[in-house]
């Protein structure tokens, strides 16, 4: 009997054993189980928060490729020579030229320009420094007096160019006079005696 009574007590110890150690690997799995989906939870708000920002970011990047792209874009026109320029420009400085310098026949070959000037009259020289930087410059030929020239020229530009050339000679005139400025003659005064 004393045996039995072993037996019913380890058979109860170990059913009361079995039961706790049941409830203490539910709890284990349920909390491994929480924990799991918590680390899963924080990957998920992880990669949501990575692709905010790098969506975020594209944007300014895109930004900074346009930037460079123009930036290499205007270094390139910087190295060009000055004869390539662009249509557009190229078209608006045929609108604004003169009607004088419309009417004229073509400019002189390439040949002609890379000559030296005439002669060594400022005309001339002038003459060839505007034509080696656009060969395609014209000069209206006046061979009148000055005041007939300045109506011809007055005729033939557009009032927005005659405007600036009134504007070039007042300021040439300022030159000229600030470059030799009339001095007052004096009067000889006597000397006064103390």
């Amino acid at each position: 009997m004393a045996e039995e009574q072993r037996d019913l007590i380890s058979d109860r110890g170990s059913g009361v054993l079995s039961a706790g150690d049941t409830q203490r690997s539910a709890l284990g799995h349920k909390a491994t189980l929480s924990t799991l989906a918590i680390l899963v939870a924080l990957l998920i708000a992880g990669q949501a928060v990575t692709v905010y920002f790098v969506y975020q970011q594209s944007g300014q990047i895109s930004k900074l490729t346009r930037t460079s792209q123009t930036l290499q874009l205007e270094a390139l026109q910087r190295k060009l020579p000055s004869s390539a320029k662009p249509v557009s420009k190229m078209k608006t400085a045929m609108v604004n030229m003169p009607l004088a310098m419309r009417v004229l026949p073509l400019a002189p070959s390439a040949d002609t320009v890379d000559m030296a000037p005439a002669s060594n009259k400022t005309e001339d020289q002038v003459k060839h420094l505007l034509l080696e930087t656009d060969h395609k410059k014209m000069f209206p030929d006046l061979k009148d007096n000055l005041m007939n020239n300045l109506k011809t020229l007055k005729n033939t530009m557009t009032d927005e160019d005659w405007k600036s050339f009134e504007s070039w000679m007042h300021k040439w005139l300022l030159f000229e006079m600030a470059k030799n400025p009339k001095v007052e003659e004096r009067k000889a005064t006597p000397a006064k005696k103390g």
